[in-house]
């Protein structure tokens, strides 16, 4: 075992430190010796849970029509990446009063802020996952990876553009962006609106301030007459999400592998190489010809 694996062992076991952080922000650094961290993360997130439940008075769940209401539902919200706030939630209010009541003017609001405090979250497990396996030193090499990534959940691209990958960063802004603007004027804003579209809106939330903007601004308008795409432009708008995941997942790959003293290039080269055997060969061939 080298120098950094010995000191990795004894930090901590990354998987446990990520899901003890699933279960109760902060606890993962607990775990790794880092009880300031982890205290003022478990704060910051669950207090944003706890704004959001104050301002919706703990009816997100009420958006669900009876016939979704299944065990598992919930499971698919962003409120997810916090799962322990997510289950002291649901066993309070479930997904609310049997009978109708009035909903808060601040639902909508209250509703983006529980949603952000799973994603934030997720964040903090993927870096206690990497804190368990990097020191300070290295920590201090450059942005963290999770702020990168955060950045480009926040603006799809601008995490690449961050690390100065330009190109790609222009290339994914435009056609996320662009995806998810065409899914909204094809959905008539119909899209922008957690209460009329609770699992689309998840996938939806992904795409960051864009989508976040937009909902805010567009003053979710009411529906009055059939959309004839509404469906397609509802599809667009939460694969433009989906794909951002991809997007964050490249920013956090690019960036792990600076952090660890790696090149990012030459090592998705090497993959590159794994996987394509003729060109193994090819370079087996030349090697024994010089050898000749």
């Amino acid at each position: 075992m080298d120098a950094r694996n010995q000191e990795a062992a004894r930090r901590g076991e990354p998987g446990i430190a990520a899901l003890l952080t699933l279960f109760v922000p902060g606890l993962g650094h607990l775990y790794l010796g880092r009880p300031t961290f982890g205290f003022v993360a478990f704060l910051a997130i669950e207090g944003l849970y706890a704004l959001g439940w104050w301002l919706s008075d703990g009816l997100v769940f009420s958006f669900l029509d009876p016939e979704l209401r299944g065990r598992f539902a919930i499971l698919l919200s962003p409120e997810a990446g916090n799962l322990g706030a997510l289950l002291w939630h649901f066993r309070q209010v479930g997904f609310g009063p049997d009978r109708p009541v009035p909903w808060p003017d601040t639902i909508m609001l209250g509703s983006m802020l529980t949603s952000l405090s799973g994603l934030a979250n997720v964040f903090l497990m993927v870096r206690a996952h990497l804190d368990a396996r990097v020191g300070a030193e290295e920590r201090a090499r450059g942005p963290a990876p999770t702020l990168l990534v955060a950045a480009a959940w926040a603006v799809p691209g601008l995490g690449h553009v961050l690390q100065k990958r330009f190109l790609r960063g222009a290339i994914v802004f435009a056609l996320l962006v662009g995806l998810f603007a065409w899914g909204t004027w094809l959905a008539e804003l119909s899209n922008l609106s957690r209460e009329r579209h609770f699992y689309y809106w998840a996938g939806q939330f992904l795409v960051g301030l864009p989508a976040v903007v937009a909902e805010l601004v567009s003053g979710r308008p009411p529906v009055t007459d059939e959309i004839p795409s509404a469906d397609v432009g509802l599809l667009f708008g939460c694969v433009a999400g989906l794909l951002n995941v991809l997007a964050m997942l490249d920013v956090y790959g690019f960036a792990e592998a600076r952090l660890l003293d790696e090149d990012p290039q030459a090592a998705r080269a090497g993959d590159a190489e794994a996987l394509d055997p003729a060109s193994h060969a090819s370079k087996e061939r030349t090697a024994e010809e010089a050898t000749a």
